[in-house]
């Protein structure tokens, strides 16, 4: 057996166009109505494959972090489609407001998750899960009471990533799920290194990839992901207060069972926006090489990079992210 490192794809800088991608197409659904009511509306497409013990993995943010999902939203939301399901979260790899159990529930308090049950899943301890067809990994580290769940709704914020380029609902599993101490340092430290954050471009996103299928191949058919294109920094949720300001203009929300065909159309939707309102983003995603997420998806087929957006306002109508996009407010102009 090759003791050889694997080498990273390349092309994570590089934006592919629609019609240069070849495949299966799926459904992600997409409203512009970025309020309470819009979550729920379209969480009702993409919410019936979800059955027995839900967890709904969130991003519930360091102390005060101005731009997660709103908590009104997921309260709303929980109470309302999802009574007995709990927040499921993994303790931070990095030292913070959330790096031990006892520092994250004192988070989860300030931050106001304090309505429904909130699962720290590596609170008592790790569990191996398969990685199928990985060069990097032949099994993850997630935290141990992922295990006791049999359907997992992926409520992701996306936004810009320091590391990542861009966070969706792989990185919101590929990171979050993967517990603190060990996971995490999987797919972040190369064993040895002095720089905690060493991997980084195509090596990090193909491992934080394979991080994401173990679960998703774990979960099956049931999992569904929601992203919500609202305040998107170039900074992750992780910063906190320290993110960077929001430039680029909120869009809307979008659902899909396909993790892929997910975070494809976020990305498409971005790359729509007129240059002025993209170009921080879009610099972000690819300077970290974050596309690399995508094209390696693709060869783990863990789904597919052609959709059809359909529109829930207007009637299902299937609709270009230009179409989504053409009447954004240029952020900070909102009323």
């Amino acid at each position: 057996m090759s003791n050889q490192k694997p080498v990273p794809g390349t092309g994570g800088d590089q934006y592919i166009p629609y019609t240069e991608r070849t495949g299966g197409e799926s459904v992600v659904y997409f409203t512009r109505d970025l309020s309470a009511e819009g979550l729920q509306k379209i969480f009702g497409r993409v919410s019936g494959n979800l059955t027995g013990k839900v967890g709904v993995k969130l991003h519930t943010g360091e102390p005060n972090g101005p731009n997660i999902i709103p908590r009104p939203w997921v309260e709303a939301l929980m109470k309302n489609d999802l009574p007995d399901a709990s927040i499921v979260e993994t303790n931070t790899y990095y030292e913070g407001g959330r790096y031990t159990t006892e520092q994250h529930r004192e988070t989860l308090r300030v931050n106001g998750w304090t309505f429904c049950p909130v699962d720290i899943m590596d609170e008592d301890g790790t569990a191996p899960l398969p990685v199928k067809g990985g060069k990097w990994f032949t099994e993850m580290q997630m935290g141990k009471n992922l295990l006791h769940y049999n359907s997992l709704f992926v409520l992701t914020h996306f936004k810009g990533h320091t590391q990542g380029g861009f966070g969706g609902s792989n990185k919101n599993i590929g990171i979050g799920c993967a517990d603190g101490r060990i996971g995490k340092k999987m797919i972040h430290t190369t064993p040895g290194s002095d720089d905690m954050w060493d991997i980084a471009k195509e090596e990090f996103m193909e491992r934080m990839t394979e991080s994401a299928k173990a679960v998703v191949d774990y979960f099956g058919e049931h999992i569904s992901f929601v992203n919500v294109l609202r305040n998107m920094s170039v900074s992750c949720d992780c910063e906190g207060t320290a993110a960077a300001p929001v430039v680029t203009p909120n869009i809307g929300i979008l659902a899909s069972r396909d993790i892929l065909a997910i975070d494809q159309a976020s990305v498409d939707l971005v790359y729509a926006l007129k240059e002025a309102d993209h170009h921080d983003l879009v610099e972000r995603m690819e300077s970290r090489h974050g596309l690399r997420q995508l094209s390696y998806m693709k060869e783990l087929r863990m789904g597919n990079d052609r959709y059809t957006l359909v529109d829930i306002d207007r009637g299902d109508a299937a609709i270009t992210p230009e179409d989504a996009v053409k009447d954004v407010i240029p952020f900070g102009a909102e009323k």
